[in-house]
C-alpha cells in the first residue's frame, strides 16, 4: 500500500512495541482465565460459605496458584499498557496516554481486588486469635470477601472499558489497524462499562455483556503479534 500525505506516521519501534503488547495480550487471557474461571469460580459456590470454606481448604495450593497467576496478570498489564501507547502514540499522543492511564488505573483497582482474595487464606490458617470466631462466623467472613473481590474487579472493569474505547477510537482513526478491529474494541469496551453499571443497578443478577463482546480484545492481541510487527515506518502495512 503506497503513502499519502494523510497517513499517520508510525515509527519503527511500534514492531517491537506491538509483538510485546500482543504476547503480553495472549498470555494475559491464559492466566486469567486459569485464575479467575479455575481457582477462585472453580472453588467457591455463591450462597454456600461451609462449602466454599471445605473447597479452598482442601485445594489452598490451587487457590494460592490462582492468586499468583492474577499479579502477574497486573505486572503484563504494565507492560501491555506501554507497548499500546507506542503503537497507537502516532495516531494522537495525548489519546494514547489516556488509554494508557485508563489501564494502569484499573490495574490498580484490580490489584486491591486481589489482595481481598488473601483474606480466605488467613480464615482458615487456623492461628489461635481466631478461635474467638467460630466456623460459621469464618466461613461466611471468608465469602464475603471472596464477593468483594468480585464487586471490586466488576468495577475496575467500567475503567478497563474506558480504556477499550479509547483504544477502539485509535485503532480505527489509524489507517494502519483495520477499522472493523476498532469497531470492535469499541463493541468490548461498552460491554464492560455497561456490565458495571448492570452489576451496580440490577437488583435480581446481571449476566454479563462482556461474554458475548470480547472478540475484539483477542483479535487485538493476534493483530499486533501476526500484522503490528509488518506495520512500516510510513503507516502501511507489507
Amino acid at each position: 500500500m503506497s503513502s499519502t500525505s494523510s497517513e499517520v506516521k508510525v515509527e519503527r519501534p511500534i514492531h517491537a512495541a506491538s509483538v510485546t503488547a500482543g504476547v503480553g495480550l495472549l498470555l494475559m487471557s491464559v492466566l486469567a482465565g486459569f485464575g479467575k474461571f479455575v481457582a477462585v469460580d472453580g472453588l467457591v459456590t455463591p450462597g454456600d460459605a461451609a462449602r466454599t470454606a471445605r473447597d479452598i481448604t482442601e485445594s489452598a495450593g490451587l487457590f494460592r496458584l490462582g492468586i499468583a497467576s492474577l499479579f502477574l496478570v497486573i505486572a503484563l498489564d504494565v507492560v501491555v499498557a506501554w507497548g499500546l501507547y507506542r503503537v497507537f502514540s502516532p495516531v494522537n499522543r495525548n489519546l494514547s496516554m489516556v488509554a494508557a492511564a485508563f489501564r494502569l488505573v484499573y490495574s490498580g483497582v484490580f490489584l486491591v481486588a486481589i489482595g481481598q482474595l488473601f483474606g480466605p487464606l488467613r480464615l482458615f490458617a487456623g492461628d489461635a486469635y481466631l478461635g474467638v470466631f467460630d466456623a460459621d462466623q469464618l466461613n461466611a467472613q471468608a465469602l464475603l470477601e471472596i464477593t468483594a473481590f468480585a464487586d471490586l474487579w466488576m468495577m475496575s472493569l467500567g475503567l478497563f472499558g474506558i480504556h477499550l474505547l479509547v483504544l477502539g477510537y485509535l485503532a480505527y482513526r489509524s489507517g494502519y489497524v483495520p477499522r472493523v478491529l476498532g469497531v470492535l474494541l469499541a463493541v468490548a469496551g461498552l460491554g464492560y462499562v455497561i456490565d458495571t453499571f448492570g452489576v451496580l443497578f440490577s437488583p435480581n443478577g446481571w449476566t454479563d455483556v462482556s461474554t458475548y463482546t470480547f472478540l475484539g480484545e483477542f483479535l487485538l492481541a493476534l493483530w499486533l503479534v501476526i500484522q503490528g510487527r509488518r506495520v512500516t515506518s510510513t503507516g502501511s502495512s507489507n
